[in-house]
């Protein structure tokens, strides 16, 4: 398998102002220092698209976006299209958050057309998929993946078009994380399960993301688990230092 790539994107859910960009501005003076490993990301509120892309345009930092609508245009009151988000400078949107998922309703055949959307528009599809508490206790974690997988990935998913974010749902936002052992598990089988999905092709060379209260203080660990290409940071990327201090698994930053 070729060497992937790793990611590490920050997901600043519904947090950010103008006065927000400095942490933008202190983000960029970090990654002029650390090359080209890993990829850098961010994904502010919609908002602060066009801004966070004006600041980072002369860095290495990419921009990505939380959400959109399935549909390229129409009348849908409140929504955004990923066409509307790429034209704003986004090159990647995240779909099927769990915040999503369980706060909207989301089921996969709705995160599987805005996957598709992204795609329409020339967007990265990060999509995100993971177990809740009560799933994981009845031991129900590899079927929910193996599930949300088939359902929520769009057959015409390439490593170059697609992420796969693994959250757990229980460790978002709880301090909480899975074992190393449980993490290599569970990516492994995310792994197996797009081979069996998409090819041995596209699976062997997409980033599977870890997700799930990723800090500096685990960040190396949690890194170095096999199948683990990178993190989707929530909280930990709202300032430069936290955000960095992940970075710095790598041994950069």
């Amino acid at each position: 398998m070729a060497e992937i790539q790793p990611l590490v994107a920050g997901n600043w859910k519904m947090n950010g102002t103008q006065e927000s960009l400095g942490e933008i501005r202190a983000m960029c003076e970090r990654a002029a220092r650390i090359g080209a490993r890993p990829h850098l990301m961010i994904c502010p509120p919609a908002t602060l698209i066009s801004r966070v892309k004006g600041l980072v345009a002369a860095s290495p930092i990419q921009v990505g976006a939380q959400d959109c609508h399935t549909a390229e245009r129409g009348a849908h009151t409140g929504d955004i299209s990923a066409e509307m988000l790429k034209d704003a400078g986004a090159s990647a949107v995240i779909v099927g958050h769990s915040e999503r998922r369980g706060d909207h309703g989301e089921s996969d055949a709705l995160v599987r057309a805005k996957a598709l959307a992204a795609h329409r528009a020339g967007l990265i599809a990060i999509i995100c998929i993971g177990e809740t508490e009560g799933q994981r206790r009845y031991e129900l974690t590899l079927p929910v993946l193996g599930r949300q997988v088939r359902a929520s990935v769009p057959e015409s998913a390439t490593a170059a078009n697609t992420i796969i974010a693994y959250e757990p749902v229980w460790a978002i936002g709880t301090g909480l994380t899975p074992t190393t052992d449980d993490v290599a598990e569970a990516h492994a089988f995310i792994r197996q399960t797009l081979a069996e999905h998409l090819g041995e092709e596209a699976a062997g060379g997409m980033r599977i993301l870890y997700g799930g209260s990723v800090k500096p203080a685990n960040a190396a660990e949690l890194m170095s688990v096999a199948n683990v290409n990178g993190a989707l940071v929530g909280g930990a990327s709202l300032k430069a230092e936290d955000f960095f201090g992940i970075v710095a698994a790598y041994g950069s930053a």
